[in-house]
């Protein structure tokens, strides 16, 4: 089942299934109750570090698509968000990762969709 992915601006519908905030900090000007989020899973987001380093400039985004996955296979925090999110599809649920950045191609999410899309077929 694929991973769907959404911004957190946008409105939430039916078909989101379970929505899961993977940033690391709360997007400012939303309410709890607007965001209408399933779960909110900080630690699978890049570290604050890397997001800093990032700043979704596009000429990085390679680098950190590959230290991102990186930190997904290496951090013991990450590793157990990954495998909650993964026990989610491995059920069936379809989850809609939700994600703060302006840019719909330039975020963790778009990376994070890939990498758990990569482990349920593997």
């Amino acid at each position: 089942m694929p991973v769907a992915i959404k911004r957190v601006y946008e409105a939430a519908s039916e078909a989101d299934g379970q929505r899961i905030l993977v940033d690391r900090l709360w997007p400012r000007g939303i309410s709890h109750e607007r965001a209408q989020l399933s779960a909110w899973e900080k630690e699978v987001a890049p570290t604050a570090q890397l997001r800093t380093w990032f700043n979704h400039e596009p000429s990085r985004m390679a680098e950190f698509t590959r230290r991102y996955r990186h930190e997904l296979d290496t951090l013991a925090p990450a590793q157990e968000a990954v495998g909650r999110l993964l026990e989610l599809l491995g059920q069936g649920t379809k989850i809609t990762l939700v994600y703060g950045a302006k840019d719909p191609t330039l975020n963790q999410a778009r990376v994070l969709a890939d990498y758990l899309h990569e482990k349920t077929v593997s």
